[in-house]
């Protein structure tokens, strides 16, 4: 028996229509890789590698004066997380840490190890009035919407 692909990567055989409107850039998870491009594209081939981080489930809304993320990551002490905005891009991540005291699963649903999940702002925020807190299992991060500024017309 010939191995298959790990599980974080999926090969997709594609036509050639496919290939000229979807095959403009392979998709990695930032790691080097044997497979060239130009090499995976002769063969009509597409390689998708997925982070072997989990997303945990999170809600983005806004209000009138903010914009308001919360994400449910249970088990976890909030210095545990780490909330970072960068280039209007807000990052949240995190490991949850496996008790380790179960010998045998009958139903394993619950990720654990490192997570991340990011979110591109719709607009600016006050950097300076952003503020996180957990409580309950789940993190809540509010950003103030950044104030448009008002410019006085003289004369």
């Amino acid at each position: 028996m010939t191995p298959g692909p790990s599980s974080t990567s999926k090969v997709i055989r594609m036509s050639e229509k496919q290939q000229k409107k979807e095959l403009q850039t392979l998709i990695f998870s930032g790691e080097e890789d044997t497979w060239s491009n130009e090499s995976v594209r002769s063969f009509g081939w597409r390689i998708q590698k997925h982070s072997p981080l989990w997303r945990p489930p999170t809600d983005v809304f806004e209000t009138e004066d903010a914009f308001i993320v919360v994400v449910e990551v249970a088990g976890m002490r909030g210095t545990e997380i780490s909330v970072t905005l960068e280039k209007g891009m807000l990052s949240i991540r995190g490991l949850r840490v496996d008790a380790g005291d179960m010998k045998a699963y009958h139903q394993m649903e619950i990720a654990y190890g490192e997570f991340e999940t990011k979110i591109k702002m719709p607009r600016k925020v006050e950097k300076d009035q952003i503020e996180a807190t957990y409580s309950d299992g789940f993190l809540r991060v509010v950003m103030p919407k950044k104030k448009a500024k008002s410019i006085q017309i003289e004369g």
